[in-house]
């Protein structure tokens, strides 16, 4: 039998076959074959883009080649920036973004996220000082955040979380986490190293467990993990964040004396210079504006199955994830009105 015969005998047999299947599986499998067309259009694309942009030799080229050729030669997106005298902002890859402080006895370091970003936020403070890494400080107990411990603590750094992020990972620990060998309790604590001082303060509910919000006062730099994304609407459906809470914690935290703040994530322009208190400011004013319009709809009598899908807030339109992520974002402060906040405990005083 010849090649063509061959190929005839397939093409009937797939088309037999696909004529049997039920509706769902057709739609299933046009719609494999529809992602995958569009996936090889957007490589071709890439790559074409690409070799179009590289193919253009113009004025420096040869230096931005040598620097593109030298860059293929360090971590991506493996940056360090000094915000305030002796204090640093750095991040591995871009989505997670941890602080260190250089004080006269040593380093106070906080969030570790995981193994990778750990080993690269060590070397990065041995680039800066050689001084040793005294504390490894966490701000809250979720994995994404917590885990990659072990780097400091090999490093001879003494590890801390609040005794409700403690508890929590004893009875949960990742695979990439080890637990704290200290933890703290009530709502504040003063971490003093050489003539530097880091406050540690515990907002109560808000998002996950022992979420804590450092401070230096001296050098009015604070350093917040999650409660606040700038530039970006709130994280999907808000998993495990108390809507109600989080707002009070975010007028709490605006009350604090700082001028500079560095966010666990940041979707502004350059993020590793961190921002400041407007960033709060527009989170607080966007999860107000959301409720009232979900509660114009309610007034109109709109169907709350409706709803996230027909809200409009045009003045946060270019804030990231407005299109993906806004309807999810409905659907949490729909299901809190109509359920009650969640997740809830009570707050030891």
């Amino acid at each position: 039998m010849d090649i063509f015969n061959k190929k005839n005998l397939l093409i009937i047999f797939l088309t037999k076959t696909i004529m049997k299947m039920t509706i769902l599986w057709k739609i299933t499998i046009m719609f494999l074959i529809l992602w995958t067309l569009v996936s090889c259009g957007w490589k071709y694309n890439e790559k074409r883009e690409y070799s179009e942009k590289h193919n253009q030799k113009g004025e420096g080229t040869e230096e931005v080649e040598k620097q593109v050729t030298k860059a293929e030669h360090v971590k991506p997106h493996d940056q360090t920036l000094e915000i305030a005298k002796g204090v640093y902002s750095y991040t591995f890859g871009g989505e997670y973004y941890s602080m260190f402080v250089v004080t006269s006895d040593g380093v106070i370091a906080i969030e570790s996220i995981n193994t990778k970003h750990s080993t690269g936020l060590l070397a990065a403070i041995k680039a800066v000082t050689d001084k040793p890494v005294k504390y490894m400080i966490h701000s809250h107990n979720h994995w994404d955040h917590a885990s990659g411990w072990q780097v400091f603590k090999d490093a001879g750094a003494k590890t801390m979380a609040h005794i409700e992020a403690y508890e929590w990972m004893e009875a949960n620990p990742g695979k990439d986490m080890a637990i704290p060998d200290e933890s703290w309790s009530g709502k504040q604590k003063i971490v003093t190293l050489g003539e530097t001082t880091l406050e540690l303060n515990y907002l109560g509910m808000n998002h996950g467990l022992g979420m804590t919000v450092f401070l230096l006062p001296e050098e009015k730099v604070a350093y917040i993990a999650d409660i606040v994304t700038p530039n970006r609407v709130l994280f999907t459906i808000a998993p495990d964040f108390n809507v109600k809470e989080t707002e009070r914690s975010m007028k709490e935290i605006l009350e604090l004396d700082f001028e500079t703040v560095i966010f666990s994530h940041n979707e502004k322009e350059n993020p590793l210079a961190g921002g400041t208190k407007a960033d709060i400011q527009e989170s607080l004013n966007f999860i107000g504006d959301l409720r009232g319009a979900i509660f114009a709809e309610f007034k109109k009598g709109t169907p709350t199955d409706q709803i996230p899908n027909i809200i409009d807030l045009p003045q946060y339109k270019d804030l990231k994830m407005y299109d993906e992520w806004l309807p999810m974002n409905a659907w949490k402060l729909i299901l809190e009105e109509w359920m009650g906040p969640f997740p809830w405990r009570k707050i030891d005083a």
